[in-house]
């Protein structure tokens, strides 16, 4: 079992359940970005841990199959993780970087692309999030699993 990702030892709905967890978190960053709670890029996301790590309530590491490869990147989430997980703070890997880009409201024509490798989502104003509530379990479900960074996919719409 230690072997298995959470896909395989949850069963028949593993697959409905990958896709309710996507569109939970497509909704958590959608409902967090008009509020001002995303943080997007690597040196954002590290500055904004060093400030106030009690206010981040999810962090996203992304990368697409190409990039898996690439030592500094990998030193970077390493990094993350670590402090994340010192201070209790959900981590997703996510797959498929174009859907996040496009979740995030997309490149602008003439702007710099977007550093998508590391998303904090922080707290809102607004009540509970039950889409937010949803990927919190999924990140908890998963380390129950010994799996402790998760990865989703972010299917194509």
């Amino acid at each position: 079992m230690c072997n298995m990702t959470f896909e395989e030892t949850s069963g028949e709905n593993s697959t409905e359940r990958m896709d309710s967890v996507s569109k939970a978190l497509e909704e958590v960053i959608s409902s967090a970005l008009p509020q001002g709670c995303v943080t997007i890029g690597v040196y954002e996301a590290a500055k904004s841990l060093n400030v106030d790590p009690d206010n981040v309530v999810l962090c996203l590491l992304a990368t697409d199959e190409e990039q898996v490869e690439d030592v500094a990147l990998q030193i970077h989430f390493t990094l993350i993780q670590a402090f994340c997980c010192e201070n209790d703070i959900n981590i997703l890997r996510v797959s498929n970087m174009r859907r996040l880009a496009e979740i995030l409201g997309g490149v602008k024509p003439g702007d710099e692309p977007m550093d998508l490798h590391c998303v904090l989502v922080t707290k809102s104003t607004t009540c509970k999030d039950p889409a937010l509530s949803k990927v919190n379990r999924f990140c908890r479900d998963s380390r129950i699993l010994d799996q402790w960074v998760p990865i989703i996919n972010l299917p194509d719409r």
